[in-house]
């Protein structure tokens, strides 16, 4: 593929300024244009986006490109109407950078705000579930829109836990915190005495 057959930018970026004009998500979920390859772009684990092995230092930009991110089949892109490219995301596109939670109990609701300026209240539609590493380490996520999540930051995930309590689940007691109704687990409480 030469320089000339790769896909670029261009579309891309006047699509996301067309959404911003409008104040809403584009409904990428609608598009299913033709794929035209993959871009130099990466994600990493931090929420720093890169283009060809730059940071994108302009946080409106990474705001724009964050609106027309589509995930298929556990991978990445970036789409319009008339077409799909591949970027590279080291864990999940975004990072819940903060949050505020009302309530206390079944009637607590935690929202979180991520690094690109997302707000999502956990709930039924945005769960939030806790990986664990082989070394037992956690990675805290709450899902964003449309199979995209935040991984929790770690100020913030320890906040979560402050928040805590224990609750019978399925005959096991777990450690996990409450939004919108949902009990979300973190950790058998078993575990909490090891």
């Amino acid at each position: 593929m030469t320089d000339a057959d790769k896909p670029g930018t261009a579309q891309l970026m006047k699509t996301a300024q067309e959404a911003a004009k409008t104040g809403k998500l584009p409904p990428v979920h609608l598009w299913n244009p033709p794929f035209c390859g993959d871009i130099d772009m990466e994600i990493r684990r931090d929420g720093t986006w890169f283009h060809e092995g730059t940071p994108i230092g302009r946080a409106a930009l990474v705001r724009l490109f964050s609106t027309i991110l589509k995930k298929e089949d556990g991978k990445y892109f970036l789409v319009t109407p008339v077409e799909k490219v591949g970027i590279r995301v080291e864990d999940a596109p975004f990072v819940a950078q903060d949050f505020e939670a009302e309530g206390e109990g079944p009637a607590q609701v935690v929202t979180f705000t991520t690094n690109v300026g997302d707000t999502v209240a956990a709930g039924p539609e945005n769960a939030i579930r806790v990986a664990r590493d082989e070394t037992g380490e956690p990675s805290p996520y709450v899902h964003v829109r449309a199979g995209l999540e935040a991984l929790i930051d770690r100020k913030s995930f320890y906040r979560l836990v402050d928040l805590g309590e224990a609750q019978e689940v399925a005959g096991e007691d777990w450690f996990g915190v409450w939004s919108g109704g949902v009990f979300f687990r973190i950790i058998p409480v078993r575990e909490l005495a090891l």
